[in-house]
């Protein structure tokens, strides 16, 4: 596993603290689990869009 620092903004910091004690979880596995997901969402629409311009 890689360990990557990011720097934040104090009010998106704040954020992620706020859903991180809501959810039992640290800040980095809520950052982790978003940036995840994230690149899930992102994969599929180059997919989505790549078969949508092959098919048309």
């Amino acid at each position: 596993m890689h360990t990557i620092t990011i720097t934040l903004e104090p009010d998106v910091l704040c954020f992620y603290e706020r859903i991180a004690d809501a959810m039992h979880l640290s800040v980095e596995q809520i950052l982790s689990d978003s940036l995840f997901k994230l690149a899930g969402e992102l994969s599929l629409n180059a997919i989505t869009s790549s078969a949508s311009e092959y098919f048309s």
